[in-house]
C-alpha cells in the first residue's frame, strides 16, 4: 500500500514528528534491536523537548546521549532491563531500573499504573491491506503502543515482517516517519570458549531429544545453543531469539514437531541479533510472535510438556538462592524472563530449569558459588524455585533436596580452589555437620570419559557414572532398599545400619584413580535412583585392585554387573592395574559366574569358612 496515497496527512519528517511530543510526556520506546533509532535521535537532538519520562525494555541508542550532562536535565530513563550498553550509566545512577517480571509489564500499561502519552515504535512497510509489522520487537511493544495516546511509527523497509500478533494497521498509527536505516545488531561477545564448551557439555546431557527449550538473556545461554547440534526435534518457546539458534534452525535440529503446545512453530516475542538472523525471520511462517504477557505467562509456558528453561545468574548461594540483576548494590541487568520461565517449567509435565554460570568471576579470583549472596544482591529466583545449577565443573540437582544436600551439590561444582572454604563456611552456619569432608579439589572433567549408558528391554535407560559426594543420600537409600541376603553377600554380615559416617568415608576414599566407584542410575519421574554400585580399591598387591559389585535384586540378570565390571576394568587399566581380586561368599554363585564369564582363567582359592578368593588378570 502506498503511504502517500492512503494517508498523506500522517506522513512527517522525523524532526516534525517528534514536535508532537509535549513537554512532560511519558514516552514508551520500542524494545532493543527494534527501537526506532531515527525518532530517538530526533527527539534527543531537539532542545525544545523537555522533562520527558522514557519507558523502555532494552535500550541501545540512548547510550550515545546518556552521559551528556544536559541529557538528565531533559530526560528521565526508566528501564525494565539494563542492557550492556546502559550498564555504565546504571552504575553511575543515571537511569532508574524498574524490577518487574516480564510477563507482567504489559499489565502495568494496560491497567494505567504506568500511564503513557506517546509511543515511538518501528514497523515494516504496510502490506496491500494496510498492515505493518512490529517485526522483531513485539514483547511489551504491543501493549505500550496500544496504551499510548499518540503513536509515532518509523517505517523502515529493513524491518522484517514477522508472523503472529505482530501487526498494526495504518489507521492505528497517528504519525508516520518513513526512514530507512540498518537495524540495531546485537552480536555475541567472544568470551572464554573453553568454559562455555564445558558448561555446554553438561547442559547437553540434560536436554533430551524432543524437548522444548527456552533460552534466557545473556552471552552464556546463547553460547550454549550451538553445542546442542546433535539433538533431534527440539522445540522452542522463548522470549528471545538470537544468532545462537541459527545453526539449529539451519541443520533442522529445531523442528518443533514434538511440541505439545503450538507444534511446528517457534513461539517467541523478541529478536536480537545480526542482519542474517533478521533475514531468516522475515516472512518466515515457522515463527509465531506474541506479546510478553502471553509468551512469558507461566500458565502458557506450562502447556509445553518437557519444557527446559536455560538461563544464567551472577551468583548462587549454598542454599540455592539466585541473583541475576545486581552486583552488590549496583544494578547490572534485570529480572527479565527468568522467573516466569522457571516457574512455567516447574509446572510443565517433565519440565525443569537450568541455571548455567561460570564457577568464577574476575579472572578466577571470585567464586560465583557463595556462602551467602553479596550484600545488596537481589534475589530474583528463590531457593524454592531452582531445579538444576550447572558450572564448568558439573551439575548440581537441587530440586526437592535439603540444605545439607544442596551445600554438597553446589560445593562440588564450585571451582576446586574454593570448595574447602565453602564447606567451612557452611559448617559455621550449621548447614552441614561439623565433621563433613569437603569434595575433592581435583578438576573432575576427566570423569566425563567414565560415563556410559545401556538400554534395558523395558525401554528404560540405565546411566553409569563415577560416585560423587552429592550421592551420599542416594547411596544410603540404595543400601537400605536391598534385601538382607544381598547385604550379607556384600558385607559378609547382616548389616543393619548404613551410617552417615560410613557413607561419607565411602565417597571420600574415592580418588578416581587408585580407588574408583561407579554407580548405575535409573530415572524415576523427576528424580534418579541408584540401582547398582561397583567399586575397586588398592589391594595388598599394588598391581591388583580389589573389586566388588552389588545390584538391586529386581535388576539381577540384566547385565548391569557385567557392564560395570567392563567399565571398572577399563579405568583400572588406565591406572596401571594388572587385574582384579575379589573375596566372595561361596553361596554367592550369581556374582561368581559374572566374574568367571569375564575372566575364564581366573584363579580361585578357597579361604576360611565359606569365603572364596578370586584372582583375575586382565591379559
Amino acid at each position: 500500500m502506498d503511504l502517500k496515497t492512503y494517508c498523506p496527512e500522517k506522513i512527517l519528517p522525523p524532526k516534525t514528528a517528534v514536535k508532537k511530543i509535549k513537554n512532560g510526556s511519558r514516552v514508551f520506546i520500542g524494545t532493543g534491536c527494534g527501537e526506532p533509532q531515527q525518532l530517538i535521535r530526533a527527539m534527543v537532538e531537539d532542545p525544545s523537548i523537555q522533562d520527558i519520562v522514557i519507558y523502555q525494555m532494552f535500550s541501545s541508542t540512548f547510550s550515545r546521549y546518556v552521559h551528556d550532562p544536559h541529557f538528565s536535565e531533559r530526560f528521565s530513563l526508566k528501564l525494565f532491563f539494563i542492557s550492556l550498553h546502559m550498564r555504565k550509566a546504571a552504575f553511575e545512577g543515571k537511569i532508574d531500573y524498574i524490577p518487574a517480571y516480564l510477563s507482567q509489564i504489559p499489565d502495568l500499561f494496560d491497567s494505567k499504573q504506568i500511564g503513557l502519552d506517546v509511543a515511538l515504535v518501528q514497523v515494516s512497510p504496510p502490506d496491500r491491506f494496510g498492515f505493518c509489522s512490529l517485526g522483531i520487537s513485539v514483547d511489551i511493544t504491543v501493549s505500550g503502543m496500544n496504551n499510548a495516546r499518540t503513536v509515532i511509527a518509523q517505517v523502515n523497509p529493513r524491518m522484517p515482517r514477522t508472523w503472529g500478533d505482530s501487526f498494526v494497521h495504518l489507521d492505528d498509527i497517528d504519525y508516520i516517519v518513513p526512514y530507512e536505516e540498518p537495524l540495531v545488531e546485537a552480536l555475541p561477545e567472544a568470551k572464554n570458549q573453553d568454559i562455555v564448551e564445558r558448561i555446554a557439555r553438561y547442559v547437553n546431557q540434560l536436554v533430551d531429544d524432543g524437548a522444548t527449550l527456552q533460552v534466557g538473556f545473556g552471552h552464556l545461554p546463547n553460547s550454549i545453543l550451538p553445542h546442542l547440534i546433535g539433538k533431534k526435534d527440539l522445540g522452542i518457546h522463548t522470549q528471545l531469539i538470537t544468532d545462537g539458534f541459527l545453526p539449529l534452525f539451519e541443520q533442522r535440529v529445531i523442528t518443533n514437531k514434538k511440541k505439545s503446545y503450538l507444534p511446528n512453530r517457534v513461539v517467541t516475542s523478541l529478536c536480537m541479533g545480526s542482519e542474517r538472523l533478521y533475514n531468516f525471520l522475515d516472512n518466515n511462517p515457522m515463527f509465531y510472535f506474541r506479546g510478553s504477557d502471553f509468551v512469558n505467562d507461566p500458565n502458557v509456558i506450562a502447556k509445553n510438556d518437557n519444557l527446559i528453561s536455560i538461563s544464567s545468574a551472577l551468583e548462587v548461594d549454598l542454599t540455592g538462592q539466585i541473583c541475576t540483576d545486581s552486583k552488590n548494590y549496583i544494578f547490572y541487568s534485570g529480572i527479565g524472563d527468568q522467573v516466569d520461565f522457571i516457574r512455567g517449567s516447574k509446572m510443565s509435565k517433565g519440565g525443569f530449569s537450568i541455571i548455567a554460570l561460570p564457577s568464577t568471576a574476575q579472572n578466577g579470583e571470585v567464586s560465583r558459588i557463595v556462602p551467602h549472596l553479596s550484600e545488596g544482591a537481589g534475589i530474583a529466583t528463590t531457593r524454592g524455585d531452582v531445579d538444576v545449577v550447572v558450572t564448568e565443573y558439573g551439575i548440581a540437582e537441587l530440586n526437592g533436596k535439603g540444605i545439607y544436600q544442596r551445600v554438597m551439590e553446589l560445593a562440588q561444582i564450585a571451582h576446586p580452589k574454593f570448595r574447602e572454604k565453602l564447606i567451612n563456611e557452611a559448617k559455621k552456619r550449621y548447614y552441614i555437620f561439623g565433621d563433613q569432608l569437603p569434595p575433592s579439589s581435583q578438576d573432575l572433567m576427566f570423569l566425563e570419559n567414565y560415563k556410559a549408558h545401556i538400554e534395558l528391554k523395558s525401554g528404560k535407560t540405565v546411566e553409569f557414572r563415577p560416585l560423587l559426594p552429592s550421592d551420599e543420600f542416594a547411596t544410603r537409600n540404595f543400601y537400605y532398599s536391598l534385601q538382607e541376603s544381598t547385604v550379607f553377600y556384600r558385607f559378609f554380615y547382616k548389616r543393619k545400619v548404613f551410617s552417615r559416617e560410613m557413607l561419607q568415608k565411602q565417597w571420600a576414599a574415592v580418588d578416581y584413580h587408585q580407588n574408583m566407584t561407579i554407580i548405575g542410575i535409573i530415572q524415576r519421574g523427576k528424580h534418579k535412583e541408584i540401582l547398582a554400585i561397583g567399586s575397586y580399591g588398592s589391594a595388598e598387591d599394588t598391581n591388583l585392585a580389589e573389586v566388588a559389585l552389588v545390584v538391586k535384586e529386581e535388576y539381577h540378570g540384566m547385565g548391569l554387573g557385567s557392564y560395570m565390571l567392563q567399565m571398572l576394568e577399563k579405568i583400572a587399566r588406565e591406572n596401571k592395574y594388572k587385574g582384579f581380586t575379589a573375596i566372595l561368599l561361596s553361596e554367592n554363585q550369581a556374582m561368581i559366574r559374572v566374574f568367571e564369564k569375564h575372566y575364564p582363567n581366573a584363579e580361585i582359592k578357597r579361604g576360611f569358612s565359606d569365603e572364596v578368593e578370586m584372582q583375575m588378570l586382565f591379559d
